[in-house]
């Protein structure tokens, strides 16, 4: 039987993924989008609910159902269901993770026992439900990894890629640093600027920072600087949309200099302007600014 056609207006996502990985704040953020969400829905329910909603009688035409290592052994048969029900039924699954460290500090942080059990460590019981999701996890149309999110980004995230499609769906940190500092962990693509003439050498502008005009104005006196730039500006355009296409939910680029002070922050500034331009969701960070 082919799957019948589905209004543009219905919407049938269900949601899942590990303990600990933001997904009450994912059904919250669907809610404020006005779909019908149903926390901990059992797995046995959901043919029952794609009906009510492929109708699309009363509240159910959009909703979002999350299903989670709180069903236990049932969660077992969601690989199989799903398989069955997607022949008739338009339901896309989404599926949000994180990494082992961030979950045990979330879970340190909130000090809540496991769902799988308290007969285990945290880190047995996270190993244990990341077999248990994988066939699972496998058959999802979006894996979102909200590792680096805090509660108001995973907001903001979701609302952007499920409510305005037209918005890129990755959120960019651009990140400023002191070499002296160290290399900021969580990089993935690091730039070092200290190629650029220093204003710390400059006595006038030495107790400013790149946010100050005067310290802008003299690192784009420099030729090699807006030549940077427009080669940035162009490399970030041609990798933005393979880093969208792998799944990426985000992404941090780093700039260092020496101090972290003067070169780095003016240039995160203005790659951010750029990808603003560009319409990704950006936020910046001077990690070393005050040092």
């Amino acid at each position: 039987m082919k799957p019948r056609a589905k209004r543009e207006s219905n919407q049938l996502v269900i949601l899942t993924g590990l303990s600990g990985s933001g997904k009450s704040t994912v059904l919250k953020a669907f809610e404020d989008m006005g779909f019908y969400c149903v926390d901990n829905m059992p797995v046995e329910l959901i043919p029952i609910f794609a009906e009510l909603h492929e109708a699309g009688e009363g509240n159910f035409s959009r909703a979002a159902l999350l299903v989670d290592a709180r069903e236990g052994a049932q969660l077992q048969k969601l690989p199989g269901l799903l398989t069955h029900l997607r022949k008739d039924h338009p339901i896309s699954l989404v599926f949000i993770e994180a990494n082992d460290d961030a979950l045990l500090r979330r879970y340190s942080e909130t000090r809540r026992p496991h769902p799988l059990g308290k007969d285990y460590s945290v880190r047995e019981s996270l190993r244990h439900e990341r077999e248990l999701m994988a066939p699972i996890r496998r058959l999802a149309d979006a894996v979102i990894d909200s590792t680096q999110f805090n509660v108001h980004e995973l907001r903001t995230f979701i609302t952007r890629r499920f409510k305005n499609p037209d918005r890129h769906p990755m959120l960019i940190s651009v990140v400023s640093f002191g070499y002296k500092y160290g290399v900021p962990i969580d990089a993935d693509l690091i730039f070092d600027v200290r190629f650029l003439p220093n204003p710390h050498f400059v006595p006038a502008l030495r107790k400013f920072t790149g946010r100050s005009a005067k310290v802008r104005r003299f690192i784009r006196s420099f030729p090699q600087t807006g030549e940077f730039l427009r080669r940035m500006e162009s490399l970030l355009a041609y990798l933005m949309p393979h880093y969208i296409e792998e799944g990426k939910s985000y992404l941090t680029i780093a700039f260092g200099c020496t101090g972290g002070k003067h070169r780095s922050v003016m240039l995160a500034e203005e790659i951010r302007k750029a990808l603003e331009k560009r319409k990704y969701a950006t936020k910046v960070i001077h990690r070393d600014i005050e040092k």
